[in-house]
């Protein structure tokens, strides 16, 4: 693990992620596993705070739709981040080509939207953060 004291450097890519959601967890250590995963600086969003200011943008903003930073530093959100996470891990870089080929981002966009609703219910559900107000 890069020492967080250090800044990330600007010519690789970022995946912040969430580590306070099983999903989201479980799925970052798969990807983790995989080849080409070694080239991305993986961020906890929840953890590393240092690097969400020295990335300037929020754990709030982090937390609301997966942010994936690419090495020249343009930022990708949502079912875009993963494509572009996608096409730099083997063998998801085949996933990638798919679905920009056969234009599946709205068909993805869709679904990343389903699991955000859901998401923000589970949270809700297992804290006190957003208890009702009756």
């Amino acid at each position: 693990m890069r020492n967080r004291e250090t800044q990330l450097p600007k010519n690789e890519a970022v995946v912040l992620y969430d580590g306070a959601c099983p999903v989201c967890r479980r799925e970052i250590a798969h990807y983790r596993q995989r080849k080409g995963s070694e080239s991305i600086n993986w961020v906890d969003i929840r953890s590393d705070t240092r690097s969400l200011e020295y990335l300037q943008i929020s754990q709030q903003d982090a937390l609301a739709i997966f942010h994936v930073r690419d090495q020249e530093g343009n930022w990708h959100t949502g079912t875009r981040a993963f494509i572009y996470l996608w096409s730099q891990i083997r063998p998801y870089q085949i996933l990638a080509a798919i679905v920009v080929k056969l234009r599946l981002t709205p068909l993805l966009d869709w679904g990343y939207d389903k699991f955000l609703i859901w998401r923000a219910w589970h949270e809700c559900r297992n804290s006190s953060v957003c208890k009702r107000q009756d």
